[in-house]
């Protein structure tokens, strides 16, 4: 069974984005740090996504949308 880790402050998010984007490799944090490289690869797609850098997928905006459609409809 996957570890579960209680969700990272947003701002460790943000942080781990922005080295990301300037130059730092997503599996070099994962060793200095503790997220996983494909856990930060994941927050700099859902940063270029809500940021309009890609459009691909759906912003945190959009899916708190749906789950909230969702709860209203019973889906």
């Amino acid at each position: 069974m996957p570890r579960s880790h209680a969700p990272y402050p947003e701002e460790f998010r943000r942080r781990m984005v922005e080295l990301v984007r300037s130059g730092r490799a997503p599996g070099e944090l994962a060793r200095e740090f503790e997220p996983s490289e494909q856990t930060i690869r994941n927050w700099v797609c859902q940063a270029d996504l809500d940021g309009g850098r890609r459009s691909d997928g759906l912003t945190r905006e959009e899916k708190e949308e749906l789950r909230r459609y969702a709860m209203r409809t019973g889906g």
